[in-house]
């Protein structure tokens, strides 16, 4: 005997709500005055990122010493655990600096480790970090090979900086840097020998942010 077909179930009128993941804290001091901030700034409007971590910019730019940018960095995370405070990580960003490096500098970095402080260091300078949203470079650079490189590639004047030029490179930008260290490390090239290099990745990598690529 034939069986009779069963009826469909009925669906439940209930839909399920989405689980937000819970949004993470970056506080990010950086030493430049202009290009680091409408960068960062431009970065943490992205969808990607704003829909992923809290980044609360902040700008320290007194002498742009890496030391003096930690030192503030490192206060500002004590402050923030007395208060119990819900930032994730505290993060400096800063330049290396060629052909004289910034004074203190091994200090900054061993300071930042022993204290729990993300660095971003980009080598010889941030352009560097912008060189790469558009093309490889393995080469030494100093800060004015560097700044030439970018104008000629971005067709920007001084340290003026259009993000939106930028903002759909950067899945390049950090597979580029990301490559970069790998080299270094393989080669065995050392901080602050390992020139050129930029952190920058790391921080990127840190907001959860997952590009797949803009037309």
């Amino acid at each position: 005997m034939a069986r009779k077909a069963e009826k469909p179930k009925p669906r439940p009128l209930s839909r399920k709500v989405a689980i937000r993941q819970p949004r993470k804290t970056l506080v990010i001091l950086c030493e430049g005055q202009r290009t680091e901030p409408v960068y960062l700034g431009a970065l943490k409007l992205q969808p990607e990122v704003k829909d992923v971590a809290a980044v609360d910019l902040r700008i320290e730019a007194q002498h742009g010493e890496p030391a003096y940018l930690v030192e503030s960095a490192i206060e500002a995370r004590v402050k923030s655990a007395d208060e119990e405070g819900e930032v994730d990580e505290f993060w400096c960003v800063f330049d290396v600096e060629w052909p004289q490096n910034h004074p203190r500098l091994l200090d900054a970095v061993k300071e930042a480790t022993e204290n729990g402080i993300r660095l971003a260091i980009s080598n010889p300078c941030f352009e560097l970090w912008l060189i790469l949203h558009f093309r490889d470079h393995h080469s030494w650079l100093d800060n004015a090979d560097a700044r030439r490189l970018r104008r000629h590639l971005d067709g920007a004047t001084g340290k003026d900086l259009e993000p939106a030029k930028y903002m759909r490179n950067i899945h390049q930008a950090v597979a580029r840097a990301a490559s970069l260290h790998k080299r270094h490390l393989r080669d065995g090239l050392k901080f602050p020998e390992n020139n050129p290099s930029s952190g920058m990745h790391l921080l990127i990598e840190s907001t959860g942010a997952r590009w797949r690529g803009r037309a």
